[in-house]
């Protein structure tokens, strides 16, 4: 009859396709028991946003099942998202594992569209998600998200708004609607830093960051004060578009960001009579962009007028139509941004080990 042992060294010729090492040497199995022909165990995944969650399940399975005397095999699935090393020494703050930039060259890119959808489709996989509108002069958050709610104060700090399961701050919560916000530049990253460092946003997995267009303050701010897990460029296909947006993503090589990747929005329109495909900006530009930074596509966003309705009503579309054609491009993004955040940690600790 097998034993624990034998599952464990079964599981060993199983890898996980992302980070290419297998599940045991990754600490991924918990849980082993072996009675009577039954054997089951825990998979402790290293996102809950895992794309490739199904076929690991299923290769565990068959490997363990191969086992002479294995009757029934039973296989639990777990996560717990890898903090960058570092993150949790850091004393601004000291509960988030990961910080998400969201950033692009330009405004009109739908940036804020983008970074929306993400949190709250990594929230949707079950992570614990804040999201920071640091666009100070254009905050678009309250908008988006549809909520009139206004942070409070507790024990010198400021609680975020909680709306779909995740923790929001934006400027836009404490000011009128139609308030100018006419700051200069220390002011603009004092407002940034504050937000980042005197708001208590408990333990998170995964904060992402909506960056204002362009390569100045806040951006610069953000990268000093905290450990940035990694940033994603957002661009249109158009060559202006693109253009800028490789500058912003060396601003951030040259403060030692990583590069997530490349979401290209507006990426191109399918004719819903003829259904014939349009490619608006042209095509291929993301591809250049990312050939240019060495970096993948994490995403290719149709340009689809639910997605606009959605956002002008202020209910998300990955929240208004979550089982839609027009969601599952925002939660291809977030499983692929949360697998390369995945990558980049291991790499990272192995790094720190040896």
């Amino acid at each position: 009859m097998p034993t624990e042992k034998d599952v464990i060294n079964s599981l060993k010729s199983v890898q996980d396709p992302e980070l290419g090492r297998d599940l045991v040497s990754l600490g991924m199995i918990q849980d082993v028991k072996v009675q009577s022909g039954n054997a089951s165990f825990t998979i402790v995944l290293t996102t809950p946003a895992c794309p490739l969650k199904a076929q690991i399940k299923e290769a565990a399975k068959q490997a363990v099942a191969s086992l002479p005397g294995i009757e029934t095999v039973e296989v639990k699935l777990d996560s717990k998202v890898k903090a960058m090393p570092g993150a949790r020494e850091d004393e601004v703050l000291p509960g988030v594992k990961n910080i998400i930039a969201v950033a692009s060259g330009k405004g009109g890119v739908g940036k804020s569209t983008i970074s929306v959808n993400l949190a709250l489709a990594l929230a949707q996989e079950g992570a614990k998600v804040g999201l920071l509108d640091a666009d100070i002069y254009g905050p678009s958050l309250p908008r988006l998200i549809g909520t009139t709610q206004r942070p409070v104060a507790s024990n010198g700090k400021i609680i975020p708004v909680e709306e779909y399961g995740i923790k929001l701050l934006s400027l836009g919560f404490m000011m009128p609607d139609d308030a100018a916000v006419i700051w200069r530049g220390p002011l603009v990253s004092g407002a940034v830093k504050q937000m980042i460092s005197d708001t208590d946003w408990g333990d998170l997995d995964y904060l992402v960051v909506d960056l204002p267009p362009g390569t100045g303050d806040a951006q610069i701010t953000l990268a000093q004060t905290v450990p940035i897990t990694g940033v994603v460029i957002v661009t249109t296909s158009q060559d202006m578009a693109l253009n800028i947006a490789i500058k912003a993503a060396q601003m951030f090589k040259r403060m030692d960001v990583p590069i997530i990747g490349i979401v290209e929005n507006m990426s191109y329109f399918i004719c819903p009579h003829c259904e014939g495909r349009t490619d608006i900006f042209s095509h291929g530009g993301g591809e250049k962009a990312a050939e240019w930074l060495d970096v993948p596509i994490i995403g290719k966003i149709p340009l689809e007028p639910e997605v606009v309705i959605d956002s002008d009503k202020g209910v998300p579309t990955v929240i208004a139509r979550p089982d839609s054609p027009q969601a599952e491009p925002f939660k291809e993004m977030a499983r692929k941004v949360a697998a390369r955040i995945s990558v980049t940690a291991c790499v990272k600790v192995d790094a720190v080990i040896k």
